[in-house]
């Protein structure tokens, strides 16, 4: 199976410190999403005696992820966690994903990132835990000057906070002003993660992000539809590449300190992805087709060019392994297996 091949790849990372979670208590939140589903299954494929607690609202839907396999803490981020919530670590992946929701939710959408994270950066503090990773978005970085690419961590361009998409770009920057808020007045221990668009086996086949959209069709046979004019210039990751880079900072990062994942050898539009996998991964059997609606019913970010620099991350000795093409046979071949079960 693809996906035990994608864990044993992540946990044989001989630059990750997995000896420093044994015997520790580790906090997984938003644990049935993409990433956080993913955090756990890493950490449960290590093989070292840890506790593993997974973060959710739902545990009938958690437990037929994870069975037995870890304890469960239920409730909600927008509340305060339990007084007696302890942990050694944590890994804070709950967020709103959905791109219609921050255009009709853009209120819960703000919430579940300021209110969220606030109760965990408060649990954190009252453990004295060890170490925290927050995990944000490329999304932070809003429009950005051609001029100033490669991107790296101190640049920040322009949100329109009267969009209510923003709900979820400006939702990561409060949360990260609030990451370097505790770090300071708490020494808090915690780093931040920009991710890059990610994808890979692990992601549910429900889901309906660019990249599952892009592998069904050429699976199906169907040509690619684009909302937009696929201007959008961005980076991309591969999952185990996150999952390494997101342990890699958790063990190895500095506090207080900010680190983009992505591959940035891999940087292309979204009509050059939708070409690649047209012409090379379905074999030129699908065309891109183009379907742009008048007004954003989709929810989708504003076009940007946004070139991420990765040196930061490589600085403390991880590097991407996984180039888009080799991304696209692994996801389809998951979806595949998946639907064979």
């Amino acid at each position: 199976m693809v996906l035990t091949e994608d864990l044993e790849r992540i946990v044989s990372d001989e630059n990750i410190a997995w000896e420093k979670l044994r015997g520790a208590k580790v906090l997984v939140t938003g644990a049935t999403g993409f990433i956080g589903s993913l955090c756990i299954e890493t950490l449960l494929a290590t093989g070292i005696p840890m506790q593993v607690y997974a973060m959710v609202r739902d545990r009938a839907k958690a437990e037929l992820l994870f069975g037995d396999r870890v304890a469960y803490l239920v409730g909600d981020v927008r509340e305060p966690l339990p007084a007696d919530a302890a942990f050694d670590y944590i890994v804070h992946c709950a967020s709103n994903t959905n791109s219609k929701m921050m255009v009709e939710k853009p209120v819960d959408t703000l919430e579940i990132s300021a209110a969220g994270t606030m109760h965990i950066l408060e649990c954190a503090k009252n453990s004295a835990a060890k170490s925290v990773v927050y995990v944000s978005s490329m999304e932070v970085y809003g429009v950005t000057e051609e001029s100033r690419n490669p991107v790296t961590e101190d640049v920040l361009g322009y949100i329109d906070v009267l969009s209510p998409r923003s709900s979820y770009s400006e939702g990561k920057r409060i949360s990260e002003c609030l990451c370097a808020a505790f770090y300071h007045q708490y020494q808090v221990p915690v780093k931040i993660v920009r991710l890059a668009l990610t994808m890979g086996p692990g992601i549910p086949l429900t889901d309906n992000r660019v990249s599952m959209q892009f592998a069904r069709s050429a699976i199906e046979g169907k040509d690619i539809v684009l909302h937009t004019e696929g201007r959008t210039v961005s980076n991309f990751c591969y999952v185990t590449d996150c999952l390494r880079g997101i342990f890699t900072v958790l063990l190895r990062g500095a506090d207080g300190e900010a680190y983009n994942i992505c591959n940035d050898r891999e940087t292309r539009s979204i009509r050059e992805i939708a070409e690649l996998v047209a012409n090379r991964i379905a074999g030129g059997a699908i065309r891109v087709v183009y379907d742009v609606p008048t007004e954003n019913v989709f929810g989708y970010a504003p076009d940007v060019v946004l070139r991420l620099c990765s040196d930061k991350l490589r600085n403390l000795g991880w590097k991407p392994d996984v180039g888009m093409e080799e991304a696209y046979h692994r996801l389809i071949r998951y979806i595949k297996e998946s639907e064979m079960q």
